[in-house]
Order: C-alpha cells, then sequence, then structure tokens
C-alpha cells in the first residue's frame, strides 16, 4: 500500500449486503490505522455501527460517491456487489485518483455476461468450458437442448443418466438466473420454455452442457503482478435443505 503502518488509512466500502458486512468487520480488524466509510443503498445496521460516516444513494450516481469520496479523503474503495462494477464504478473512481478493489467496467464483464466468459475462454482456447451455444433467438434451441440431453425429451436426475443441460440467463441475476435439467427442468420443453424467458428479459440465453461434480469458487487477488489464492470455499445455493429448490444468490 505504500502506507506507513501507522499513518491513517481512510477506506470507501460500497455495498450494504451481509457480504459487505464481513467485508467491514475484517478491514476494521487491520493492524492499520483505518477510517471506515460506507456508501450503501439501503442502511445495514451492522455496517453502520463498524462505519465511521456513511451515506445513502444509488450505485449509478457516481458524481454523489466520488463527492463523497472527496469530502472523505478517500485512500481506496472496495466493491463488493456486482451491480456497481457493471454499472463501471471502478472506472468512475479512477478518474479522480481512487483506487479500487475490484475491476473496471470491460473485466466485470466475466461476472457480468456468462456468455462474454465463454466466448472469451474459446477465443483464447482456455480449458474448461463445456459445450455450449449462444442464443439470441429461439431459433434452434430446442435441436440443442434435445441434442445435449441425449435426444430423449424426458430429463434424469441419477447416476446412470450422463446427460444434461444447462440453461443461463446472460446477465446479473443474483444467483437465480440458472437452471439445471433434472432438478429445476424436467423435460426439454421446460428447458426450451426458461431460454425463450431469458431471450425475452436479457436478449440473449447461454445453454450448455450439465457437468457433474462439486462446485467451488476459489478466489484470487491481484495486483498485476503478483497472484495470491484464497482457500477453495463453496456456498449452498438451494432454497432448502438436502440441495433442493430453486438456486438463491447463497445462503
Amino acid at each position: 500500500m505504500n502506507k506507513k503502518e501507522n499513518q491513517e488509512l481512510n477506506i470507501l466500502l460500497i455495498g450494504n449486503g451481509a457480504r459487505e458486512h464481513a467485508i467491514a468487520e475484517a478491514i476494521k480488524r487491520s493492524k492499520h490505522s483505518i477510517k471506515l466509510f460506507a456508501y450503501m443503498k439501503s442502511k445495514n445496521p451492522g455496517i453502520v455501527k463498524l462505519a465511521d460516516g456513511y451515506v445513502l444513494g444509488k450505485y449509478d450516481d457516481f458524481d454523489e460517491i466520488k463527492s463523497y469520496c472527496t469530502l472523505t479523503n478517500i485512500n481506496f474503495a472496495v466493491i463488493g456487489p456486482e451491480n456497481p462494477l457493471e454499472l463501471g464504478i471502478v472506472d468512475a473512481l479512477e478518474e479522480i485518483g481512487v483506487k479500487s478493489v475490484g475491476p473496471k467496467k470491460v473485466l466485470a464483464q466475466l461476472e457480468t455476461s456468462k456468455s462474454f466468459t465463454r466466448n472469451l475462454l474459446t477465443k483464447y482456447k482456455i480449458p474448461g468450458n463445456p459445450l455450449f451455444k449462444v442464443f439470441p433467438t429461439k431459433n434452434g434451441l430446442y435441436d440443442f437442448i434435445k441434442s445435449l440431453n441425449g435426444n430423449k425429451n424426458d430429463c434424469k436426475n441419477d447416476a446412470s443418466n450422463n446427460y444434461g443441460f444447462v440453461i443461463k440467463a446472460d446477465g446479473l441475476m443474483g444467483g437465480k438466473g440458472v437452471k439445471v435439467s433434472g432438478d429445476h427442468l424436467n423435460t426439454v420443453q421446460d428447458g426450451v420454455n426458461y431460454a425463450e424467458e431469458c431471450i425475452i428479459n436479457d436478449s440473449r440465453v447461454v445453454v450448455e452442457e450439465k457437468f457433474i461434480g462439486q462446485e467451488f469458487s476459489l478466489m484470487c487477488f491481484c495486483d498485476g503482478k503478483t497472484v495470491v489464492g484464497m482457500p477453495a470455499v463453496q456456498d449452498h445455493k438451494r432454497a432448502f435443505e438436502d440441495d433442493q429448490g430453486p438456486n438463491t444468490g447463497g445462503m
């Protein structure tokens, strides 16, 4: 950080969820002398209790956010939610010399657009992509989904079934935009119906083969030269016990 440990740092935290509350607690545990300021779209009492100051506002009100940074002499910002990253908050703060923990708008597409990420992996031949297609219209949807399902109409979710498909809304959906055959979708037509709904709402949909295995998140922090990996973690996406029910943003 190029700051002496006894020199005070003013940090802006953007976001008001449980995730940002946990981030606020971690920041306050720092060995550095910290003043924490928060910009939230609605009040989180836990963050308010930890912060030295806060304001409420919209994530797309960049002028207000920049003014608050100037007023509180912010050294750097930590961006929690995906929405302000998608809108370009990191780029906006950089205009006034405030660095951020979070990607610029063009890089945030890795999280905010599933089709962007799939196409990027394909373009640069990066391993890990499933068989997939991006559909801006319903043309070809039924045939592709049925082919992923082993050319069968019904979807089974058991060890004897090596086929399956996943329908993904392209944009940000708060963790609720993915539906899986055998869990949420019982037939090929169910998949087609949801895919068409995604196209109407989001102008495109990603359809891909279903992978069987353990899902986990592996996050890394990078300063442009060094990459530091965090422990692998799992969230509990399903609404009900025993991994049942619709996906959520994480439980």
